[in-house]
């Protein structure tokens, strides 16, 4: 991703709507959908500044890799951890069958070859574990956003299954979710296109009001998404298991 993306990223994580709201998300799914053991070995892909370590940390054990340098500097003062640097598909710096929960958290799209990534993960995951994964969704919602984050695609749910599948992974449950805002942000970005508008850095911080507003709606989700997969969203969420 642009440098000026990670400084946002780290600056604004702990507190931005998306941010906030995912994690609060993730973590019903991961409690109601996974129940990892206590003290259970979790590996997070591509950790970027660190934002979803402590999140995952409540879990079990957490390990973490990460391709930009500067990235893993924050994430590992942020969080104690020992990021580890790391790329997928030929660099993931830990050995086979270790990994309890692996979590790739808006990654993938990053991916030039994608069904390799998730191949390389599934190999590290134990037998019997899971992949936690969520990417942004529906390639007519790709705005400048994706541009500047350097992304390769977004996906669909045939599109996520079909790849996941292809890495030799057995999808368990997938569900869109940011259903709740999917018209506002629909008709921004479709907007924007329509008339030609430069749109705004959308991870910027909202004002304090919208920024509780915004994350309020958002994280109503997880009273939902851990239970019953949503037909619409923003983005998608999958969990997977070695087949």
């Amino acid at each position: 991703m642009d440098p000026q993306v990670y400084a946002r990223m780290a600056a604004n994580e702990d507190e931005h709507w998306w941010f906030v709201a995912r994690r609060r998300i993730l973590t019903d799914v991961i409690r109601r959908r996974i129940a990892p053991a206590p003290g259970c070995q979790i590996l997070e892909a591509g950790c970027g500044t660190g934002g979803n370590l402590a999140m995952l940390g409540q879990f079990g054990q957490i390990s973490a890799f990460e391709l930009d340098a500067g990235a893993r500097r924050v994430a590992t003062e942020k969080s104690a951890v020992d990021v580890r640097e790391g790329r997928l598909p030929d660099r993931v710096p830990f050995e086979s069958d270790r990994f309890d929960l692996v979590a790739m958290l808006d990654v993938l799209e990053h991916v030039d070859d994608d069904v390799g990534g998730l191949g390389a993960l599934g190999r590290v995951l134990r037998h019997g574990g899971r992949l936690l994964l969520t990417v942004p969704a529906y390639s007519f919602l790709w705005s400048r956003h994706d541009d500047q984050h350097h992304h390769k695609r977004r996906y669909d749910r045939k599109g996520l299954i079909r790849s996941v599948r292809a890495a030799d992974l057995e999808p368990l449950y997938v569900s869109y979710f940011n259903t709740l805002l999917f018209p506002v942000v629909a008709g921004v970005r479709l907007a924007g296109k329509l008339l030609g508008g430069r749109d705004d850095d959308d991870d910027a911080m909202p004002s304090p009001l919208l920024n509780r507003l915004l994350a309020g709606a958002f994280a109503a989700e997880r009273h939902v998404v851990p239970r019953r997969a949503l037909p619409f969203g923003v983005s998608l969420l999958m969990i997977a298991r070695r087949a």
